[in-house]
């Protein structure tokens, strides 16, 4: 699956809605929520197969109809992109891209967290050589980016983008700093819980697919409908880190542990129909 969003385009639909849409109140986007899920659990109890991507258009969540296609898709040349396309071999990405708190003159403020896992295929077996990009807010909820107008301080020493390349166990490790919930004007008072970005690739760079991680114990998971558009609940879970004291380190970070699955019927919600937040 390709997902070829940048994140310029993630903030231009995100960020520019029909102002009527921000009228709507938080309590009105979370009676859709919950009228869509009765409904799919309705249909599950009735022997429908529990759907593991999320809805190409929920209401709720009201670009989604800007950020799937709406007409019928066509076969491309892989090779003809790849004659266009950025390459990167493991000789171009360096370790030390891993470290979003090292990359300016001085310490980035916020909580200090490592991210590591797997990344695994639908039967369990280690993807080596995988190429992971992140990019996330700061501690402030604040992108590094011009469409992103919210009001929250910019660190000068955070950028808060990373890649690596997965070990031959399937495994990485980011260190970074936990990102903050941030406002977004699908409705009236709406945020985002705190979440950082994915970008895996397979083989070439037709083969990209794009989700995203967030934290244990996020309030904001029953108010958001971009989370909530996986309709069903083990699906969603599976974007869950869950908090892993192996990998805390003493007076240094806290640690979350985060695997991901590229198929089967385990495999991680990907972005590989919408764009992304």
């Amino acid at each position: 699956m390709s997902v070829e969003t940048t994140q310029d385009e993630s903030f231009k639909n995100a960020h520019v809605l029909d102002p009527a849409a921000t009228a709507v109140s938080q309590e009105e986007i979370s009676e859709e929520i919950n009228d869509i899920h009765e409904s799919y659990r309705q249909e599950v109890l009735a022997g429908k197969k529990p759907e593991t991507q999320p809805r190409v258009d929920f209401a709720p969540y009201r670009s989604s109809l800007l950020r799937h296609p709406t007409k019928d898709l066509h076969h491309t040349d892989p090779e003809t992109i790849e004659l266009y396309s950025p390459a990167f071999g493991q000789r171009d990405v360096h370790a030390l891209e891993a470290d979003l708190t090292i990359q300016h003159n001085g310490e980035p403020i916020g909580e200090r967290i490592v991210v590591a896992g797997r990344v695994l295929d639908g039967d369990g077996r280690p993807v080596a050589n995988q190429l992971i990009e992140i990019w996330q807010a700061n501690a402030a909820g604040r992108y590094v980016h011009k469409r992103d107008q919210h009001p929250a301080p910019i660190d000068p020493n955070f950028t808060g983008v990373g890649r690596a390349i997965t070990g031959p166990n399937g495994e990485y490790s980011f260190t970074t700093i936990k990102p903050a919930p941030y406002p977004w004007k699908n409705h009236h008072n709406a945020w985002r819980p705190a979440h950082i970005h994915f970008s895996l690739f397979g083989t070439d760079f037709t083969q990209r697919m794009i989700t995203q991680m967030y934290f244990p114990g996020d309030p904001l998971f029953a108010l958001d409908p971009i989370y909530q558009s996986i309709t069903d609940q083990d699906a969603r879970d599976r974007l869950v880190a869950t908090y892993d004291h192996s990998i805390t380190s003493h007076e240094w970070a806290t640690g979350y542990n985060w695997d991901i699955v590229l198929t089967g019927s385990n495999r991680t919600w990907m972005e590989d129909e919408e764009g992304d937040h």
